[in-house]
């Protein structure tokens, strides 16, 4: 692995299924859904940055900078472009992305998803935005923004020629989208140790 790496934590959903609501917001184990994200991936990474539209304040207890879409409505593409240009501003090669609502994130992540660019899969199921992106891929991502009218992460991770790898079981990229897999969540959160917390500095 060389190179500097960046982190771009994904929380751009509308929560339909949560009512609506902040996904990344609600609280699991006593603590919002993204303290567990970022305690996962911050000491993975070097500069971490948010991808949120709306009034980014709501996050500003998590001393993060937000990023909006530059286009709304354009799907995770645009945040990850945003990102993928944040990063190349902060001297990064490369970025690594995941979504908001992931609070199992493995520890040797980015290890295993290195070099980019690579794709995590796991039980089969390919997770898109759970990836290692090049930040010179950042042309090719705004033309195809402009050209694609589906805007699909998978097709532009198969342009791109993602490398897929496999990580076991239990899923590491259990996602909730449902009060129901809220409370998978916390029951599971119960039964595995916590990541240390990252010192300040």
């Amino acid at each position: 692995m060389s190179g500097r790496v960046a982190g771009l934590i994904l929380a751009g959903g509308e929560g339909r299924r949560m009512g609506g609501v902040d996904k990344p917001l609600l609280p699991l184990g006593g603590r919002p859904l993204l303290r567990h994200v970022l305690d996962r991936l911050a000491p993975q990474v070097g500069p971490l940055v948010l991808s949120a539209n709306g009034d980014p304040a709501r996050y500003a207890a998590h001393d993060l900078p937000v990023l909006a879409d530059e286009v709304p409505g354009q799907g995770p593409l645009a945040g990850l472009l945003r990102g993928l240009d944040w990063a190349a501003g902060q001297g990064c090669d490369s970025l690594l992305s995941v979504p908001g609502d992931t609070p199992f994130i493995p520890a040797d992540l980015l290890v295993a998803l290195s070099p980019a660019p690579a794709v995590a899969i796991s039980a089969g199921v390919r997770h898109h935005l759970v990836a290692h992106w090049p930040c010179d891929c950042r042309t090719a991502l705004r033309r195809f923004l402009a050209t694609d009218a589906r805007r699909s992460v998978f097709v532009f991770a198969r342009l791109l020629g993602l490398r897929e790898v496999e990580f076991g079981e239990p899923d590491p990229f259990f996602n909730i989208n449902t009060p129901e897999e809220l409370a998978v969540a916390a029951s599971r959160l119960a039964s595995v140790p916590s990541p240390p917390t990252p010192a300040p500095g």
